[in-house]
């Protein structure tokens, strides 16, 4: 790797504060702010606003759609009136 072109890999803390969930990894992105982990250090924080302890996917906490009703919809809006003749 040529040294200078590649930018700065680091310990980061991805903070989720809809849930109160924070993780600690290593990533290229930069923060101005900073948070002290549980380790003692003190490391740059990015704030995300869905992690897998929010996503409704990951957490079972799905909406349900009422899809029956979107489907008899479109099928009435969309439905063929009468015998379609040959072009």
């Amino acid at each position: 790797m040529k040294p200078g072109i590649h930018p700065t890999y680091r310990p980061v803390v991805y903070r989720d504060r809809a849930a109160d969930f924070a993780f600690l990894t290593r990533s290229t992105a930069t923060s101005e702010q900073t948070v002290e982990w549980t380790d003692g250090n003190t490391y740059p924080v990015i704030d995300v606003q869905v992690s897998a302890a929010s996503h409704p996917f990951w957490t079972g906490r799905q909406r349900l759609l009422d899809t029956a009703g979107r489907v008899e919809k479109f099928r009435a809006r969309y439905a063929r009136r009468g015998p379609q003749r040959p072009r």
